[in-house]
């Protein structure tokens, strides 16, 4: 496997809590809680929440993940960055979240609410997203998965997929 390059996908609920390790050290530095999106509709960046008295919230640049693993994610703790606004536009669950969004396809259908994505690890491109219609249905049915050769528009009321047929 040496020399190739594995293209993963992940989804939040996969890294979602993952305790981030610094390289250098080996300290546990926090732990991932949300994934950062662009208008665009790209996973720019990771969440997250570092250890200490007041457990204050950074901002990891997707390109700085040095691996992610079954149990934790390798990092060099200089990257994690101050939270700005101009860092992300979207998130899954925090500020500006999109879960629980109306997601409807290009041609008009509607194909229920958001409450997931799926990204490459190596480059933060959307590839496909899981649709929720309920708990019950949920339960019953289980969740959609939406795969899309492009981006979602992410709008202020609803989320449009391009699916792939």
């Amino acid at each position: 496997m040496f020399g190739k390059v594995v293209n993963l996908l992940r989804t939040l609920s996969f890294i979602q809590h993952m305790v981030l390790v610094d390289l250098n050290s080996g300290e546990v530095i926090g732990k991932v809680c949300d994934l950062c999106i662009s208008k665009e509709g790209n996973v720019t960046g990771l969440l997250c929440e570092c250890n200490g008295f007041f457990k204050k919230r950074r901002f990891l640049p997707l390109e700085s993940i040095h691996s992610i693993g079954e149990e934790g994610i390798m990092i060099d703790r200089d990257c994690l960055m101050k939270m700005e606004d101009d860092f992300f536009d979207y998130t899954l669950h925090h500020q500006e979240s999109i879960n629980g969004r109306m997601t409807y396809s290009k041609t008009g259908d509607r194909l229920g609410l958001l409450s997931d994505v799926y990204f490459q690890e190596n480059l933060g491109t959307i590839v496909g997203i899981e649709i929720s219609d309920g708990f019950f249905s949920d339960l019953l049915e289980g969740k959609l998965i939406i795969q899309t050769d492009k981006p979602p528009t992410i709008g202020k009321d609803a989320i449009i997929v391009e699916t792939n047929n």
